[in-house]
């Protein structure tokens, strides 16, 4: 029978990742989150036009250039362009944001490749949209693990959801962990922050209760000793996991995970679940 200490703490907990699970399904379903994407558009050197998005588009040494027609109009940092507008050479996993009335059209770099992929609200992936399953949390899922740099970073090849493509990550270290006693460890990738972490995973529920080609967990800087916690709770969909007009990355070989870890998102209604 759980003390009153024990009910209020799990409690607690629970409330937590509520907090975390609404947001992240308020930023998937944001008017112009993932599932708004209505195509992944490719450029090479021959201008082409979209039915998604104004203009034509193409791309060279020099970047991304769009060429407006006479009544087309792109907003860009704020200011109106007409005409001829050039992005110029994206970084890698980086780009911009163009505002097209109602709808968003991201420019950005993936895999060595330019892409145009507009974002429109009343996208039928997004009106249509009612939550993603996840298991309920428990405490059990989040454990400590330590947090063991690497020498200099690791250029690290992996796949993409896109057949062909290729992302390349810097891994400044793995995390060791124990999960029922028995030692498993992650390669760990840049997050979003200062000395955040990332790892991209797949386990024994991949392709039966969670997504099958990844899922994502987010950590929080190690304390000075290395300290870490993996909250697996909070292990969550990439945007592929919802559309294939995503360019998410896989997991490295050695991420790929032979223990059933029940928690966090599950496949989402859009592949199939429930």
């Amino acid at each position: 029978m759980p003390t009153e200490a024990t009910t209020t703490d799990l409690q607690a907990f629970t409330e937590t990742w509520q907090e975390w699970y609404r947001a992240q399904e308020a930023r998937l379903a944001a008017p112009h989150g993932f599932l708004a994407i209505t195509g992944l558009h490719w450029l090479d050197d021959r201008p082409q036009r979209f039915p998604d998005a104004p203009g034509a588009w193409r791309t060279g040494p020099e970047g991304v250039v769009v060429d407006l027609d006479y009544g087309e109009e792109l907003i860009v940092g704020g200011t109106p362009v007409r005409g001829e507008h050039r992005f110029g050479v994206l970084p890698e996993r980086g780009g911009v944001d163009a505002v097209w009335g109602d709808a968003v059209i991201e420019v950005a770099r993936r895999g060595g490749h330019d892409i145009v992929r507009p974002r429109h609200p009343d996208a039928p992936l997004r009106t249509a949209f009612t939550g993603t399953p996840a298991y309920d949390p428990h405490p059990r899922w989040a454990v400590r693990g330590r947090y063991i740099p690497f020498d200099t970073p690791r250029p690290t090849t992996v796949g993409a959801a896109v057949e062909g493509l290729e992302h390349v990550y810097d891994a400044p270290g793995r995390v060791e962990f124990e999960l029922d006693g028995r030692p498993l460890s992650l390669t760990a990738f840049p997050g979003h922050g200062a000395g955040r972490l990332m790892v991209l995973f797949t386990d024994a529920t991949s392709g039966v209760t969670t997504y099958a080609a990844n899922r994502a967990l987010a950590l929080e800087a190690p304390a000075a000793d290395g300290t870490v916690v993996l909250d697996f709770n909070r292990a969550a969909n990439l945007p592929c996991a919802y559309t294939d007009l995503a360019t998410c990355p896989l997991p490295p070989a050695e991420n790929r995970l032979s223990v059933a870890i029940e928690a966090g998102q599950k496949i989402p209604r859009e592949r199939g679940g429930s």
